[in-house]
């Protein structure tokens, strides 16, 4: 950003397909295909994300004087909290009780999607630090213009949280599961560096899968079928339907980023009999496998591991993938070789004494996932290194 602040100027975007792919990928600075265009756009263009689902498209963009986009950020207006995975629900009725209206609010994110990287979008010129401050204060002006309660900036990566605190937002910690790859040649392998005992109940849980008649396949891009699609969108419906009630994503965003984003999908389908039962949908770049939906039709003891984790790790190795990211939650995924790291957010609020009450609540809660991930940690079922 070689403009001076004057000759630069805010504007919102509803639909990305107004952005050219090529300027947008190339602020992003990264392969995260959660933060791409072609992800973004068939959100958009398969009904995920609209007005009716309470994810309102509002880009943000930052023009210079010859209105060349040189910073972006996807922001959406939102009526609710769902699809989010960083949760300020209590936040909402705090000050819903106070008489405040908590919505609509303002999120900047990948919707659905519990994977950190850029939010604040900026490219990598020497100038980069100076266009994030540029896109929190459009931020923040939008907020205040529209009288919106806050804004939310989720799953972004440590360069723009630190950029967020120096703006002066309240910073917040989470904290996920993620199994690392220190060059291993096979399954075996990785299971050589755990302890007796784990590595034991894992050969256990993945011979079960044998001794129930199951297969697991991963299939990458054009090798998945309209058939394979049918099947696992079968899985994730009944499975959010049991669980969590009105499942986020369409039939027809699943095939559009097969399309959208090729050999980066990567779907595990399990099967009985040589009919499927389950699926796990993963994205990858260059150097991770995300793992994100997951359903079934029916319980198969030890599946949802099979598929979800130790699938990822095998496919990680044999991809030379560094990092597999399982998704939010789940302790019990340290157990079978993943690691806990933490997450990071940023929040502006405008209201002082609501502000300060969520910078409160924030700080206890730092201490408390800092102390968890430690504790989680000495209960590694890694081998200890002398």
């Amino acid at each position: 950003m070689t403009d001076s602040n004057t000759d630069i100027k805010a504007k919102v975007v509803e639909n990305i397909s107004d952005i050219p792919e090529p300027v947008w990928d190339n602020l992003t600075e990264s392969d995260n295909p959660f933060i791409s265009h072609a992800f973004l756009r068939a959100l958009e263009e398969t009904g995920c994300v609209s007005d009716k689902t309470g994810w309102l498209p509002h880009h943000l963009v930052i023009e210079n004087s010859r209105n060349e986009i040189i910073a972006a950020a996807p922001l959406y207006i939102k009526s609710h909290s769902q699809g989010e995975y960083v949760f300020d629900h209590g936040w909402a009725h705090a000050w819903e009780r106070a008489g405040g209206s908590y919505y609509p609010k303002m999120q900047v994110s990948s919707p659905f999607s519990p994977v950190s990287g850029p939010r604040l979008l900026t490219g990598s010129g020497p100038d980069s630090n100076k266009g994030k401050l540029v896109l929190l204060k459009s931020l923040e002006n939008i907020c205040e213009k529209l009288n919106i309660s806050s804004v939310h900036v989720t799953f972004s990566n440590q360069s723009d949280w630190e950029m967020m605190g120096k703006a002066g937002w309240i910073q917040r910690l989470g904290r996920q599961f993620h199994w690392h790859n220190r060059d291993y040649k096979n399954f075996n392998d990785f299971l050589s560096e755990l302890t007796s005992r784990k590595r034991k109940t894992i050969r256990k849980e993945r011979l079960s899968i044998v001794n129930q008649g199951l297969t697991v396949q991963p299939l990458v891009g054009d090798e998945i079928t309209t058939d394979h699609w049918d099947a696992f969108y079968k899985f994730y419906v009944d499975t959010y339907d049991r669980k969590w009630g009105y499942p986020y994503l369409t039939r027809d965003f699943f095939e559009l980023i097969q399309k959208n984003l090729g050999d980066k999908v990567v779907l595990m389908i399990a099967s009985y009999d040589n009919t499927p039962v389950a699926g796990a949908l993963n994205l990858r770049s260059r150097n991770a496998l995300f793992g994100r939906n997951w359903g079934c039709i029916k319980e198969y003891k030890f599946l949802h591991f099979e598929t979800c984790y130790y699938q990822a790790i095998d496919f990680a190795i044999d991809n030379n993938i560094s990092i597999v990211e399982a998704g939010t939650q789940g302790p019990h995924k340290i157990q079978r070789g993943y690691e806990p790291v933490e997450t990071y957010s940023g929040h502006y609020i405008p209201n002082e004494s609501f502000k300060d009450a969520v910078k409160r609540f924030c700080l206890e809660e730092k201490r408390e996932v800092e102390w968890e991930v430690q504790a989680i940690s000495d209960y590694s079922p890694y081998k200890t290194k002398n």
